[in-house]
This record gives structure tokens, sequence and C-alpha cells, in this order.
């Protein structure tokens, strides 16, 4: 994610600092220094940190567990709504997805337990709790119990919402659980924006984001709904035009206004592949260098994709990577097309339109 910097990595995650977090810390550390001087503005952001200390094992409950399931996560992201660890996939089976949901919270169980063991605190103690002169345990507790009992609102993608997905799924199979889910959810984000109006304008973000997350989610099972079975070869763009290295700008954007392609692979003399040319960075090079500069000078390195890759696999890579096309080659390293996000976008709206449609064509 853009506009975020890394702090340090745990077990090969990177922990990461979104800069609306740093803006939100010294928001209440300016507030806290006017009102009551530098004792309370550092007692004040040292409790948030304390606070985000808690978020962040919360998210590593659920990276833990996903790697038993053979779930990598590279990072997690932390920002004044929460904790975001963006894993490379999913858990498949809908009882391994049920245990990474529910890890999390747990995590926050224990940090309470833990509290009270050692605070000598006990439940009851929650209900009589005055935040304004609730000792740092005391708050600690509430705001774990807090963490617990609001991750666990079925509104999908929280953790509450992946638990009724997966037990929706075991029933009814992962895209219509899916869907049915994203529907609960968004509708828990109009209610969280409208209590969010009358309490705490947070609310309000959490439900905006939880209804564009719910709409990702939906369309991405979706997608995997109608690509199981589909291959790379089955939604690429075929026998594309190609460019050489020593091919000049001028030359390219000949091929852009003569062609319907937007993305060309660049050979080498030698006929490899050896980068992948789209619209933006020509036109971006064509303002910088001009057009007799190289387009190696431009192209950006690519990793083909081979034809017969399932195109679910293929569609997971280009969006881990954030590219928008990808040169396609076949077993003895031959060009034979180029996939792009866009075109799988089209066939989604194809399958929208008349579920069901057989897409293999060229396979």
């Amino acid at each position: 994610m853009g506009w975020s910097i890394t702090i340090g990595h745990i077990a090969g995650t990177a922990i990461r600092l979104h800069f609306t977090f740093l803006l939100f810390l010294v928001w209440l550390g300016v507030a806290d220094y006017l009102a009551g001087g530098p004792a309370a503005a550092i007692a004040t952001v040292s409790f948030i940190l304390l606070v985000f200390l808690c978020v962040t094992l919360h998210e590593f409950g659920h990276i833990f567990m996903a790697r038993r399931f053979g779930v990598h996560t590279p990072e997690v992201i932390l920002s004044p709504i929460g904790g975001i660890a963006n894993m490379e996939r999913l858990p498949e089976e809908p009882a391994h997805e049920l245990l990474v949901a529910i890890a999390g919270p747990l995590v926050n169980v224990a940090i309470a337990v833990l509290l009270m063991l050692v605070f000598g605190l006990g439940l009851g103690r929650l209900t009589t709790i005055d935040f304004e002169t609730a000792t740092v345990a005391e708050r600690l507790l509430l705001v774990n119990v807090t963490l617990v009992l609001f991750n666990l609102v079925p509104a999908f993608p929280m953790d509450g919402g992946r638990v009724l997905r997966a037990l929706l799924a075991m029933r009814m199979g992962a895209a219509p659980a899916t869907a049915l889910a994203a529907r609960i959810g968004q509708g828990f984000a109009f209610l969280f924006v409208i209590l969010g109006l009358f309490y705490n304008p947070i609310l309000m973000l959490v439900g905006i984001f939880i209804y564009f997350a719910a709409a990702s989610e939906e369309q991405t099972a979706a997608f995997k709904g109608f690509a199981s079975g589909l291959r790379v070869s089955d939604a690429m763009e075929p026998s594309p035009v190609t460019l050489g290295q020593g091919s000049l700008l001028s030359q390219a954007i000949d091929m852009l206004l003569a062609t319907p392609q937007r993305d060309f692979p660049v050979l080498d003399e030698k006929s490899h592949v050896i980068g992948l040319l789209d619209r933006e960075a020509m036109l971006a090079g064509l303002r910088n260098h001009g057009g007799d500069a190289e387009v190696s000078l431009v192209m950006r390195e690519t990793e083909p994709l081979r034809s017969d890759l399932p195109l679910t696999e293929a569609y997971g890579q280009m969006r881990s990577k954030g590219v928008k096309a990808a040169v396609v080659t076949d077993a003895a390293g031959r060009i034979t097309g180029v996939l792009t996000i866009e075109n799988i976008g089209e066939m989604m709206m194809v399958e929208n339109v008349k579920p069901g449609w057989r897409f293999s064509r060229r396979g």
C-alpha cells in the first residue's frame, strides 16, 4: 500500500504504518499538549501506541494461523481504523478460513485474561470503568474486550463476517456464501455510517471501508467461480504485436494508434522477452525523452506467464505485483499472447450478463 513506511519485520512479515496513522498520533499529541501540557500528550500517545500493539498482535494471530495452512503474509499495515494483514491469498477450505478469522479475536481474549490475572481485574469491573480516571491496565482491558466484540460483528470482511462466510461456505459453496456475506456486510456498513454521523466519525470511515472491501471480496469470489478450470490461454489477447529493444518510441506510438493493443512485449535480437511497454509508460517516455528514444529506456521488466497456467493463479500473481498486463509464452518460451486485467474484467462482465458462458476457446 502506498503512503506507508516500514518500521520492522516479524517472521518475514513487514510491519508498516500508513501516513494517516502518524497524522492521527500527531493530532492527538498536539491536542492533549494544548489542553494539558507535555505530560498529557505523552500519556495519550503512549496509550495509543499500546492499543495499536494489541491491534498488531491481533493481526499476527491471523498471520501465524494462516501460515499453518501455507498462506504467507508479506505485510501488515496499521492505520487509524485498525490493522490490515495483506495475505497472499485466503485458505481455500472453509474450516481453515474459520480458524484464521477467529485467531485474531482470540489474541485479544488472551491479552484481556492476562491483564485480569496480572492486575487483579475482574470482568465485572468493565461495567464501572470510567475511562477518564481508569488506570492504563483497566483501559487496555476495556479496549481488548471491545476489540473482541467489535471484530466479531458479522460485517464481512471483518473477522465476524469471515466467520459467517466460512460457516455459510460449508453448506452452500464459496461464491454464493461470499455474495450473501458481502450483502450482510454492506448492510452493516450503512449502519456504521449512520451511527458515525451521530456518535463517532471513525465509524463512518469503518463503514465506508467495509462497503467497498465487501464489494471487492464479492467480485474476487465471482471471478474464482467462473475462472475455475480456465487457463491463461483462454483469457489472453493472442498474437500480439511486438517491439524490438532498439525500436523507437515514435514507432511504438505508431503501433499504439494503428492497433487496438495497449501493451507491447519488447524482444531482444534473439526474440527473447526482455520487457513490456504499456501505454502509460509510452506516453510518459514520449513526454520526457522524445520520440527518438528507444523503448528499452522506458519499458518495465516482466516475468512471462505460461499459457497453460490456471487463470486464477495468473490473476493472483498479477494483482500481488500490481501489474495490469503480462506477456504469455508457451512451453518453448515463444510468445503466444498478452494477458491484461482489462480483458479479465470484460470476461467478468460477460459472465454477469450470461452466467456459464463458455470462454474456453483457445486452449
